[in-house]
């Protein structure tokens, strides 16, 4: 079951990462371009905050099952420990927590503008807050 879900963790991550960038660009692009907010862009943020949910959520269940974040007080004095134990999970919390905001303020903008905003400027502060903290080294 741990690695199912390791390989799950793993694999979402792409697909999550992918939709972000995308939203992200997307976003940009509509906000500078004054763009109408369409169905087609509210379906793209709305898959890429699914997706970034179902990855934290599966994140959190590894986080409680991994032999490697189970002794907090050794995992301080290693680096690639304290990343899985809490550098990893802390800044990816606050990444879904940015864009779930961006999500949700989006939501009660009038204007097509002020929509793309943001979700341009919380997609892409998640995003890259997520790209900082993935193990790269185990994820390759």
């Amino acid at each position: 079951m741990y690695t199912g879900l390791q390989h799950a963790h793993s694999y979402i991550a792409f697909a999550a990462l992918i939709l972000l960038i995308v939203a992200s660009i997307n976003a940009i692009i509509g906000m500078t371009s004054n763009k109408e907010f369409k169905d087609g862009d509210r379906k793209l943020s709305l898959f890429a905050l699914i997706f970034t949910h179902t990855q934290l959520l599966i994140g959190i269940i590894l986080y409680f099952v991994s032999p490697m974040v189970q002794s907090f007080s050794v995992a301080m004095k290693d680096s690639t420990l304290r990343l899985y134990a809490l550098e990893h999970p802390l800044i990816n919390i606050i990444a879904v927590v940015l864009i779930t905001i961006g999500w949700s303020r989006h939501k009660k903008m009038t204007t097509s503008k002020a929509k793309f905003k943001s979700i341009a400027i919380m997609f892409a502060l998640g995003t890259i807050l997520i790209l900082s903290r993935i193990p790269w080294s185990a994820w390759l």
